[in-house]
C-alpha cells in the first residue's frame, strides 16, 4: 500500500522534526521538542486547504485561467471551477523526486513539462533544512525553455501554537509586518485594488488577538529587519509560546487566512501565513510576476527562501 502523499521524507536537527511527503513536495509535520509549529495532515490522508502544499509556478488564483504573455493568450484548466478561477499552480498534487535525503535536509526536485496554458518547461527544486534556527525552506525555478517563462511562486503552511484544534486561532495573537492590504471580492476572491492598513481592523503590525477576526488577504509594504526579513508571529498570551515565520526580499507579499470555511477541517485550527513572490491574479496585472530568460542565459532562474521556528 502506499500512502495517500507517497514516500515520507522525515529530517531532524536543532530540536526540530519535520516530515516533507512526495506528493507536492508538501510540508506535512513541522514540530519543536514535540510542540506541532504547523497545523499538518496525517500520513493516511490528503492534505485539504491547501495544506503545506507548493504553489508554482504561481500562488493563488488566476481570473478565468486566462491570460496574456508576450502576445500569446493562454487558457489554464480550472482548478477551482466553484469560482472559475486557476488556482494554487500546477504542482501540487505531483510526485517530486528526492534528490538527496540527509538526517538535517531534505531535497526535491520536479521537471514541470509544457502543458495546455503554460507552454514552458521548468525545473523545480525545493531545499529542506533543519537547524537550530529552526526549518529554512528554499524554492528554486530555472527555464528550460528557448522562451522568456512567465513565473511567481508561494507555499501554504498553517501555523500553530501547541497542538492544533477547531477554534485554536482565536486564542492566539498576531504580530503581522503589512502596511498594505490587497482587497479582493467575496465571490471569487480575485484583486479589487489595495488600502493601508491604518485604522482598519486589519492592522495588526503590534500584536494583538485574532478572536474573530477573519482574514483571507495578502499583504505587502512590510517591514524588515536588518537582514532583509519581514517576521509574522503568532502567540499564545496565556504561556507566552509562539512560532514566527520569516519570509527573504524575493517574498514582497505574504497571505493570512484564519480558515473560515465552516465545512472545512481547518476551520481556523491553525493560521496560514503563506510566502508569496506575487498575489493573486499577477499573471494579469504582471504584479511581481518574474519572466524568466531562456534557458542559459542570465536570469532564467529565481530562487527565494522563508523559514519557521519556534518562539
Amino acid at each position: 500500500m502506499v500512502s495517500p502523499t507517497g514516500e515520507q521524507f522525515e529530517i531532524s536537527g536543532g530540536g526540530y522534526r519535520a516530515v516533507v511527503v512526495e506528493s507536492g513536495g508538501a510540508l506535512r509535520i513541522l514540530e519543536h521538542e514535540g510542540r506541532p509549529l504547523v497545523d499538518g495532515f496525517a500520513e493516511d490522508a490528503m492534505p485539504t486547504g491547501g495544506r503545506g502544499q507548493v504553489l508554482m509556478p504561481w500562488p493563488n488564483r488566476v481570473r478565468d485561467g486566462r491570460y496574456t504573455f508576450e502576445g500569446r493568450d493562454l487558457q489554464l484548466p480550472l482548478s477551482e471551477p466553484g469560482r472559475h478561477n486557476a488556482s494554487h499552480g500546477l504542482v501540487r498534487w505531483v510526485a517530486w523526486t528526492v534528490e538527496e535525503h540527509t538526517p538535517a535536509s531534505v531535497s526535491l526536485t520536479y521537471r514541470l513539462m509544457a502543458q495546455t496554458g503554460y507552454p514552458w518547461a521548468l525545473d523545480l527544486h525545493l531545499l529542506y533544512d533543519l537547524s537550530a534556527d529552526g526549518l529554512t525552506v528554499t524554492h528554486t525555478a530555472t527555464n528550460l525553455s528557448s522562451e522568456p517563462a512567465p513565473y511567481a511562486a508561494g507555499m501554504h503552511p498553517y501555523l500553530t501554537v501547541g497542538e492544533p484544534r477547531r477554534g485554536r486561532v482565536d486564542e492566539l495573537e498576531l504580530l503581522l509586518p503589512g502596511a498594505t492590504r490587497c482587497l479582493v471580492d467575496d465571490e471569487r476572491k480575485l484583486p479589487t485594488g489595495t488600502e493601508p492598513v491604518d485604522g482598519t481592523a486589519y492592522d495588526f503590525r503590534v500584536s494583538r488577538p485574532l478572536r474573530g477576526a477573519v482574514l483571507d488577504h495578502a499583504f505587502t509594504d512590510l517591514l524588515r529587519d536588518e537582514r532583509g526579513r519581514a517576521v509574522v508571529e503568532l502567540r499564545d498570551p496565556g504561556d507566552g509560546s509562539g512560532t514566527a515565520l520569516w519570509l527573504d526580499e524575493r517574498h514582497p507579499w505574504v497571505q493570512v487566512f484564519t480558515g473560515d470555511e465552516p465545512d472545512g477541517d481547518t476551520y481556523r485550527r491553525g493560521l496560514a501565513v503563506e510566502p508569496l513572490t506575487a498575489p493573486a491574479d499577477a499573471f494579469n496585472s504582471g504584479q511581481g510576476v518574474v519572466t524568466l530568460a531562456p534557458a542559459g542565459q542570465d536570469g532564467d532562474e529565481l530562487s527565494a527562501s522563508w523559514g519557521i521556528w519556534a518562539l
